[in-house]
């Protein structure tokens, strides 16, 4: 007999439906797994064997066939192991209901019955939801997660038995619900604040700038000046996450199962600070099956790389894809997937290899061609993609030991939403602009008039400093930025002086 059970693959980080097809028929005991099955899934026939035998059922001693439909859709993973032991029981008459036309179902069994959490399942109940599904069985551990998706039923089960019980409907199990509102207040909370940044003025300020406007921002400095406590503040400046935003990072996260215990949906800014012996594929994504990458694990965030001049030229440089497009495209020979990557990046590393050169406490060991070695692992063009540059000296003892506490992330934050207010209305016919950071040439020339006299400054900066195409539309967007602060509607020459002083590292080229 035939049974077919409605699951879901995913495949980057969205999921496209899937009909779990068994068929038993007469012929020698076997049970073959058919439809691109990768590893995890071709060894589920040992798990729903002992699964279906431990809950209290037969197992038949039949000719057993799974078809994995479509049949040109990798499927990986363990979650088909509850659909096909469903279609098992379903094909063999041990179990009939109409649900099963109207309900996807997605789990891992264990030999005992008893039901693991699985990866993708947001991504998941939203292909569920689009399929137009009254609802979905998920395992309990998941039942949060895809409950952040309305217009579908979620059921959470946690053994095989109780799962069979509810779909013949001898057994109810309530939908799980949660509530959006609160899952946002309890989980948008960061540890840290500006408040604890003694000194460094000027970084805060670049920082809120940075923040504003969705630029990258590079900092220069010696060991304990303060870049990374700086950089690991600047998510609690930011705006909030919108729904749709938080939908689209937990999904990646969803789909690596990197969610934490209780979290249905992550509602404060991702910060990702990858150690400088990452290699490509793990920055940029990768595998034979193509994954998410860091770059995209802080979409909607901040990916901090510290000491970045430690990481291997190559990695560094697969980063100017993902800073120009918001998105990384993978390719592999039966293949091609995208990821979405639209972060603030920042960059922090010492003017040396000993970390000391022009520190006026410090005597700096490095000879010149040390240093000339060293600042060369950083490329032309991807400093290019870098908007903002800034210098970040020691921290003087009076401002280490000041009491004074310095402006809090609130008071900053909402600076910078009302500037990011401005921007929103200002490409509110694009729904692909969010912030300056992104706009091209063409909405420069738009929004970005100069005067006469903001006009003789870019171009005395760009004849002095030899400034390329690039960073003069940088320049641009960063006064754009500045006066949208000040909530000022023309530029006018201090913002674009302003701009101007955080294109510190092209003056040396």
């Amino acid at each position: 007999m035939l049974a077919k059970i409605k699951s879901s693959a995913v495949v980057g980080v969205n999921a496209l439906p899937v009909t779990v097809e068994v068929d038993i028929s007469y012929g020698l005991p076997a049970f073959s797994t058919v439809g691109l099955a990768e590893g995890a899934v071709r060894e589920s026939r040992e798990r729903v064997k002992a699964a279906v035998k431990n809950s209290g059922y037969d197992f038949p001693n039949r000719r057993i066939t799974v078809n994995l439909a479509p049949a040109d859709v990798k499927k990986e993973g363990a979650g088909y192991d509850l659909p096909m032991a469903i279609g098992i029981l379903a094909a063999s008459e041990i179990l009939r209901s109409e649900k099963l036309q109207n309900y996807a179902i997605i789990g891992e069994l264990s030999l005992d019955g008893s039901i693991r959490p699985a990866r993708g399942i947001l991504p998941m109940a939203i292909s569920a939801q689009r399929a137009g599904l009254e609802g979905i069985l998920v395992p309990v551990a998941n039942a949060e997660e895809a409950a952040v998706v309305a217009g579908i039923k979620v059921i959470g089960v946690a053994t095989l038995y109780e799962a069979v019980e509810f779909l013949v409907g001898t057994c109810e199990l309530p939908q799980c619900k949660i509530d959006l509102q609160a899952v946002f207040k309890n989980n948008a909370c960061y540890e840290v604040d500006f408040d604890e940044v003694k000194g460094q003025e000027h970084v805060k300020r670049a920082m809120e700038i940075a923040a504003a406007g969705g630029h990258n921002i590079l900092m220069k400095g010696p060991p304990g000046s303060g870049k990374t406590m700086l950089a690991r503040r600047l998510p609690t400046i930011l705006p909030d996450l919108t729904f749709m935003e938080a939908l689209e990072t937990t999904k990646i996260y969803s789909v690596l199962g990197m969610l934490k215990n209780g979290t249905s949906l992550l509602s404060a800014r991702p910060f990702r600070a990858p150690h400088h012996t990452i290699s490509d594929a793990g920055l940029i994504g990768g595998g034979q099956i193509p994954k998410p990458g860091e770059v995209s694990l802080a979409h909607n965030g901040v990916l901090f790389l510290d000491e970045s001049l430690e990481f291997r030229k190559n990695v560094l440089d697969v980063l100017r894809q993902p800073l120009e497009d918001g998105m990384v495209t993978i390719s592999r020979a039966t293949t091609s997937l995208s990821f979405p990557a639209r972060f603030i990046l920042v960059i922090a590393f010492n003017p040396c290899p000993c970390g000391y050169l022009g520190d006026v406490r410090h005597e700096c060991r490095c000879i010149p061609s040390q240093i000339q070695r060293y600042e060369s692992r950083l490329s032309g063009p991807l400093l290019d993609r870098i908007d903002m540059h800034l210098e970040v000296p020691s921290v003087s003892y009076q401002e280490i030991s000041s009491v004074a506490c310095g402006e809090s992330s609130a008071a900053i934050k909402e600076r910078v939403e009302q500037a990011r207010a401005l921007q929103k209305k200002r490409f509110s016919k694009r729904k692909d602009y969010y912030n300056n950071g992104q706009m091209t040439p063409k909405d420069l020339k738009k929004h970005c008039f100069l005067d006469k006299i903001s006009e003789n400054l870019i171009e005395n900066a760009v004849g002095q400093f030899g400034l390329s195409a690039r960073s003069y539309h940088r320049i641009l967007k960063i006064a754009r930025t500045i006066a949208d602060i000040e909530a000022s509607e023309n530029l006018q020459p201090k913002h674009v002086a302003e701009a101007i002083q955080y294109r510190r590292l092209d003056r040396r080229k």
